[in-house]
C-alpha cells in the first residue's frame, strides 16, 4: 500500500465511521479530505533541494444543501479533523508550512449538491507546525509535549487563552505567559508577568537569550528549543 492508499484509509477510518450516518447523500467527508489533500500535492513548491513548502490555508466551496449539511453536524469539528489530516499527509511527504493549518468551509450557489472546489494560499503567521525534526531549518523550534511548532514570526507568545499564539492547556500557564522574540542575534524569552514565572534551566527569569537545546518550563509544561539555521547556510 503505497503512502498516498495509507493516507486515505487513514482519514477513510478516522472520519468516515463518525460521519457517515449524517452524511446520506451529497460530499462525504473522505471526499473532503481527499480534494484537499489534491490541492496540497499539486500546490506544494520546492524553494529548495531540502524544502518543499505547501499552502496552509485551505478553503472548501460547497453547494448549498451540502453547507448546510455541514453546519448542521458540526463544521468546526469537521475542519479540525480535515487539518489534521492535511498535517499528518505534510508529514509524510516532507513538506513544510509557512503558517498554520486551517481549514474553511464557504457556500458557493454555483454549485450542484455533491459537488465541491478547493482553492489554497500560504499565509505567514508567528508559528507554523512542524512536520519533522528538521535541524536544518531556517526557524526555531519549539516542541511542547511532542506538538513541534517553527517560530515563523518575529514575536511568538505562548499562554493559555486564546488570544495566544500557540496556546497551552495548563492551568498554571497564564493567559499570555511569555514571549519568543526572533532577532538576527538570537531568540529572547520574555517573561509577561506571569503567575507562576518562566524557567529556563529551572531558573526564573525575566528575559534571556536562549541557547540551542534549552529547557523551558511553565506551569507543569516542559518546552524544548531549537535554534534555526541562519540563511546563508540553509542551503
Amino acid at each position: 500500500m503505497g503512502v498516498l492508499d495509507r493516507f486515505e484509509k487513514g482519514v477513510e477510518n478516522v472520519v468516515q465511521g463518525a460521519f457517515a450516518r449524517t452524511f446520506k447523500s451529497g460530499v462525504k467527508p473522505v471526499e473532503l479530505a481527499s480534494a484537499v489533500r489534491r490541492e496540497c500535492d499539486a500546490r506544494a513548491a520546492a524553494v529548495d533541494r531540502s524544502r518543499t513548502v505547501a499552502p496552509n490555508e485551505y478553503a472548501i466551496s460547497l453547494s448549498p444543501t451540502d453547507f448546510d449539511t455541514i453546519e448542521q453536524w458540526g463544521d468546526e469539528a469537521l475542519a479540525r479533523e480535515i487539518e489534521d489530516s492535511v498535517r499528518d499527509h505534510a508529514s509524510r511527504q516532507r513538506y513544510s508550512f509557512v503558517g498554520a493549518v486551517k481549514v474553511e468551509f464557504t457556500q458557493d450557489e454555483s454549485l450542484n449538491t455533491g459537488r465541491l472546489a478547493v482553492t489554497s494560499r500560504s499565509t505567514r503567521g508567528p508559528v507554523a507546525p512542524a512536520t519533522e525534526r528538521d535541524h536544518r531549518s531556517r526557524y526555531p523550534l519549539l516542541d511542547i509535549d511532542g506538538m513541534r511548532y517553527h517560530l515563523t514570526g518575529d514575536m511568538t507568545v505562548i499562554g493559555r487563552g486564546q488570544e495566544a499564539d500557540i496556546v497551552v492547556d495548563d492551568t498554571g500557564v497564564s493567559r499570555q505567559h511569555c514571549r519568543f522574540e526572533v532577532t538576527d542575534h538570537g531568540t529572547i524569552l520574555t517573561d509577561l508577568g506571569s503567575t507562576n514565572g518562566t524557567m529556563v534551566e529551572d531558573q526564573r527569569i525575566n528575559e534571556v537569550t536562549l541557547l540551542d537545546g534549552n529547557a523551558i518550563t511553565v506551569g507543569r509544561t516542559t518546552i524544548m528549543y531549537w535554534d534555526g539555521v541562519p540563511a546563508d547556510e540553509d542551503d
